[in-house]
């Protein structure tokens, strides 16, 4: 997948990927870093996956360093925040990418631990290092995003309500973003073939995503998202703060 960004078009800017040691977050800090960002892969427990891709972003001229962090814990985010600061002064790029809850073990609210009040407390954590012209992108599935007009499957409802319920909250932050000069999109897309929670999903319902598959048309892979979250870092905002990525016919539009 060619990157979508221009080279140089991010050069001087600092990113923050989170959850960007394997998967979409991966491929779109390396999508920034070729535009010229400097960015901090963040990752939770696979250190060495994230030192790995630091290496290579650094091995083709690219400027990277990995934080590790836990973001459902406060502390851990705001030492995460505490490293960057240290590091580069602020922050000009903020995506909130990692997610979860289809994870064996966890509370049972973790979902919404992770999905909603994560996403919250990472955001708040980090406006202090966001300036005016500074952009927040948030990623997240039409299955959540639509998931109070078109039901979605069983296995997947408890995160696409914990995700939804983070988009609504980060949503209700728009006016003190405003008021920062701190630009806000999210970026929904379908099921995203080769990614874990496709793969888990399959697993429990199996077929599930050959059903989506054909239902929509065709799925994006996990570079050709990726892109997509990369653009949305620079292209013009839409009025409604959404971006949404592929075939929609399935899901019943919402008022935003």
């Amino acid at each position: 997948m060619a990157n979508p960004l221009p080279p140089g078009s991010l050069t001087g800017k600092r990113a923050l990927v989170t959850g960007s040691s394997r998967g979409i977050g991966a491929d779109t800090a390396q999508y920034l870093a070729e535009a010229g960002a400097s960015v901090v892969i963040n990752y939770r427990n696979k250190e060495a996956r994230a030192i790995k891709l630091v290496d290579s972003i650094v091995a083709n001229g690219g400027t990277a360093i990995a934080i590790g962090a836990d973001l459902t814990d406060q502390e851990s985010v705001a030492a995460m925040f505490r490293s960057v600061s240290d590091a580069w002064g602020g922050l000009d790029v903020l995506v909130l990418n990692a997610s979860g809850g289809m994870e064996s073990g966890m509370a049972e609210d973790y979902a919404m631990q992770l999905n909603r009040d994560a996403q919250v407390n990472t955001l708040t954590a980090a406006l202090p290092l966001l300036g005016e012209g500074a952009r927040v992108v948030f990623v997240t599935s039409h299955q959540a995003h639509f998931i109070q007009t078109t039901p979605t499957m069983p296995e997947y409802e408890a995160v696409a309500l914990s995700k939804r319920a983070g988009e609504d909250a980060l949503r209700a932050l728009l006016p003190q973003l405003e008021e920062k000069g701190v630009e806000f999109v999210v970026v929904s897309g379908d099921m995203i073939e080769g990614t874990i929670t496709a793969t888990l999903l399959n697993r429990l319902n199996p077929g599930a995503i050959d059903a989506r598959k054909e239902a929509a048309g065709r799925l994006y892979n996990v570079s050709e998202f990726a892109a997509e979250v990369a653009a949305a870092v620079i292209d013009p905002i839409p009025v409604d703060h959404t971006r949404l990525v592929g075939d929609v016919s399935s899901f019943t539009p919402i008022a935003e």
